[in-house]
């Protein structure tokens, strides 16, 4: 990576090969886009483990230009029989344990990432383009803190839209009411805002003095 890349265990010690495994894979991304700015990698396992074996979840933040990518992989037992069947599920617990798990987990987190990388990048480059214009909306919610926040739009609806996807770095001019122009596109838990960019601050209300 280019750029400094950032690992958390989650309630797991951490491990240095482990790590080599997630720099190889994040080395690989760059590879479907060069313009990563920051990745985050955090590597948990849940506090009540499953019968068959240990399962892992594995969480990836790509910050883009533009915005941020967001990839959550949390492997259940169904999920691991439908892409591998009954047997090979069998197979692989036998051999190698929870490493193998591990593994697997981490490698299927970054091919999806590798995924949604590719989508982006063809977006960004024009390869899909789309002819309307932008949306407009009005800042709900902000949590300056984590850097984050909700946008209501005409037709209703709140809107995520992170930091990083605001031009011009006017986040931290933002306030709840400031009107803005965006771009709508799906995210992990839904609709996302990209490109966020401020078109008018909240209105003031008239401060009306009585002279009785």
């Amino acid at each position: 990576m280019t750029l400094p890349l950032q690992i958390t265990f989650k309630n797991m010690e951490s491990s240095a090969e482990v790590e080599d495994w997630i720099l190889e894979e994040a080395y690989k991304l760059e590879t479907f886009y060069h313009r990563i700015m920051g990745c985050r990698v955090t590597v948990q396992t849940p506090h009540r483990h499953h019968k068959k074996g240990t399962h892992y979840n594995v969480r990836i933040d790509l910050t883009v230009p533009g915005g941020e990518l967001v990839i959550k992989r949390e492997p259940t037992l169904r999920t691991r029989l439908r892409q591998l069947g009954e047997s090979q599920l069998k197979k692989e617990s036998d051999v190698g344990g929870p490493k193998k798990n591990l593994h697997l987990a981490i490698h299927d987190a970054f091919r999806a990432a590798a995924r949604r990388l590719q989508d982006y990048a063809r977006r960004r480059n024009g390869h899909v383009k789309s002819h309307e214009p932008p949306l407009e909306g009005r800042v709900a919610r902000l949590d300056r803190e984590k850097g984050f926040g909700f946008l209501a739009t005409p037709d209703g609806r709140e809107i995520y839209f992170h930091q990083n996807s605001v031009l011009n770095q006017a986040f931290r001019r933002m306030e709840v009411g400031t009107r803005v122009a965006f771009s709508e596109e799906p995210g992990e838990k839904g609709p996302q805002a990209s490109t966020v960019r401020i078109t008018a601050k909240p209105v003031s209300q008239p401060i009306i003095v009585s002279a009785g």
